[in-house]
Order: C-alpha cells, then sequence, then structure tokens
C-alpha cells in the first residue's frame, strides 16, 4: 500500500542502527486499528435506523461523557477533551459483516461471530501525537535522535504515552458508537501501524520505524480497504526480510488535492454517502468525502493477493462495509 505523503511515504517500515527519526513515524503517532465484536445481527439491523442514530452522534464527547467514560489513567491527560473522537483523513469507523471466511481454523480461535457485525476503528492520537512531532522538528529538524541521548529518552517517553492515548481513544470510540446504538460489544483487537521499537534484523540491533505499516508479530490483523472495498482479517507470517511488517490499507491512488477535481462532475457528495456495494457513509464535510471515495484509492483484494503471494499472510475472513462513519466537518481537538 505504499503511496507519497508529507515528507515521508505512507506504508514503509525503516531500519535504523544508533540513532532514531521521529520524523518517519509521522504526526499520528499511534495511529492503527481497532476490531470489536457487536452483538448486532447481521440479518435484523435496520440499516435506516443504524445511519440515522450514529448521523446524529457529535464528532467530539462532551465533558461529562469523557468524566464518566476516561479511565482513570487519562482523566488528567492534557489532551482528554480529544478523547474519543475519530479525527479526519483516512480515519473512520466502520460497521462491517463477515462476507465469508477462507481459514475456517483461524477464524474460529479469533473470538469473532459470522452472525453479528463487527466495528472497526481506524484513528490515532489526534493532536497530541501532532504536538510532540512539532516540538521534535523545531528543536531537532529530520536529523534524529542519538538512541543513549537524553533527548531520544524524553521522546520515546512522550512516544510511548502516544501510543496508550491512541489505544485508549480508539476504544473510547468504540464505546460511544455502541452507546449510540444501543448496543454491547467487546474488543478482539488492537494494532498499532505508526510508531518506533528496538528491534533486532540480520543480527544487529537498531530501531524499527513504522509508517502505516501494520506489524506482524501480534496475532491476526485487519487490513482494510477502502469505504467502498472489502477489509480482509489475515494471519501473519513473521518475515524478517519485510522487517517484520505488513501493509495497512488499500493505499491510495490520487493524492487528496486532484480527487475533487476528478469525480465532482460525475458525483454529487450524497451520491458518496452510497457505495457501490450497498454500503452507507456518514461524511458532512464535502472535501473530505471527495478526498476519501473509493476511486481515490487501490483494490484491497491486489494488496492483499501480494501479501498472500509474497508469503507473508494466510488470508482469514473477507469483511463488507455496512456502515462507515467519518468526520462531520465539525471543529474538534
Amino acid at each position: 500500500d505504499l503511496h507519497p505523503g508529507r515528507g515521508y511515504p505512507i506504508g514503509a517500515a525503516f531500519f535504523s542502527r544508533g540513532r532514531f527519526y521521529p520524523a518517519l513515524v509521522g504526526n499520528d503517532i499511534g495511529c492503527g486499528m481497532a476490531l470489536w465484536q457487536t452483538d448486532i445481527l447481521g440479518r435484523k439491523y435496520n440499516a435506516d435506523k443504524l445511519e440515522k442514530r450514529l448521523a446524529s452522534l457529535p464528532d467530539v464527547a462532551d465533558a461529562q461523557w469523557l468524566e464518566e467514560n476516561v479511565p482513570a489513567a487519562m482523566q488528567h491527560h492534557s489532551w482528554r477533551s480529544a478523547l474519543g473522537s475519530i479525527g479526519g483523513g483516512n480515519h473512520f469507523a466502520e460497521l462491517q459483516q463477515v462476507d465469508r471466511i477462507v481459514d475456517a481454523d483461524s477464524f474460529a480461535l479469533s473470538g469473532l461471530q459470522k452472525a453479528q457485525l463487527l466495528l472497526l476503528v481506524h484513528s490515532g492520537s489526534r493532536g497530541l501525537g501532532q504536538a510532540i512531532l512539532r516540538r521534535h522538528v523545531e528543536a531537532f529538524s529530520h536529523n534524529g535522535l542519538p538512541e543513549d541521548s537524553d533527548d531520544a529518552r524524553r521522546y520515546l517517553a512522550e512516544h510511548d504515552d502516544a501510543l496508550a492515548f491512541a489505544r485508549s481513544n480508539r476504544a473510547l470510540i468504540a464505546r460511544r458508537i455502541l452507546q449510540q446504538l444501543r448496543a454491547e460489544g467487546e474488543p478482539r483487537l488492537d494494532v498499532a501501524h505508526n510508531f518506533v521499537e528496538p528491534c533486532t534484523v540480520a543480527g544487529e540491533a537498531g530501531w524499527l520505524h513504522r509508517k502505516g505499516a501494520t506489524p506482524d508479530g501480534q496475532g491476526l490483523v485487519i487490513i482494510p480497504g477502502s469505504r467502498g472495498d472489502y477489509s480482509w482479517l489475515v494471519k501473519p507470517i513473521v518475515s524478517e526480510e519485510s522487517l517484520f511488517s505488513l501493509a495497512h490499507g488499500a493505499g491510495r491512488k490520487w493524492m487528496r488535492t486532484e480527487c475533487k477535481d476528478r469525480l465532482s462532475a460525475k458525483f454529487t457528495p450524497r451520491q458518496l454517502c452510497r457505495t457501490g456495494m450497498g454500503s452507507r457513509v456518514i461524511c458532512r464535510d464535502r472535501q473530505l468525502i471527495y478526498e476519501e471515495a473509493p476511486q481515490a484509492y487501490k483494490s484491497i483484494d491486489s494488496v492483499v493477493d501480494c501479501l498472500a503471494d509474497a508469503g507473508l499472510i494466510t488470508p482469514v475472513a473477507c469483511l463488507r462495509p455496512v456502515l462507515t462513519l467519518k468526520t462531520s466537518g465539525e471543529k474538534s481537538a
């Protein structure tokens, strides 16, 4: 899913020795995917009712909800007000239905149920990660940090805080959505794809940076497609050659700046809120709905087929989108 980013590529893993480079991780430290099992029956849900309820969910949680739901460890965090919010860009929450299972044994061990809808949440550390990167670049530009320096230790402490914040954010997003839908659910996996960690490659100790790259050593992972395409639950096959990393999604075909010009003559924003697969998209940001159109992304099957052919994954189950929630265009932290 490699594609251009702001200064550095997205969908890539990098290994360095002696120093690490926060700019390679980027501004959304801890961004990742969380998959929840819901109790919403796939054969009984009312799409109109689900859409109506989610469309009325504010982008940002109110103060009372945060007081009642944010874990104690995060209650006094300086970025607490952003918790439970999806954010913009390619972030989303999506109700999905198991379309087909191709590895029954692995699926049986996943804790997922075919009969009920799943909830996939893609989000990160919100403005916290951006603030950390901005402070770092202002002080050190893009030169990286010697691994044994005080500056490196300070960055890693902030980095780890952002990882925990992002993980908590995804869980709180899921809780808000389930409460809005009057449903119950349980987390089944949560895997980050933007972070740096110590790693040994070819017998050499160093630092592995992931920017839109899913780790292959944490059990089953989800590789989502665009909002008008399938997502895949896959079983990674650990590979040093691939820097212990996999694709984190379909990857963009088009730059964001060109999407509206390419699509606005063919589709209105309202039309883009319905996909060719019959799923629905809630997004009241008229620019973002074009930037995130399915046409702007690669086919997920091409990405998954490449990974399988390379011996990096075993596909487990194909998930079909039902309802996707993106930012409404409100101002949020």
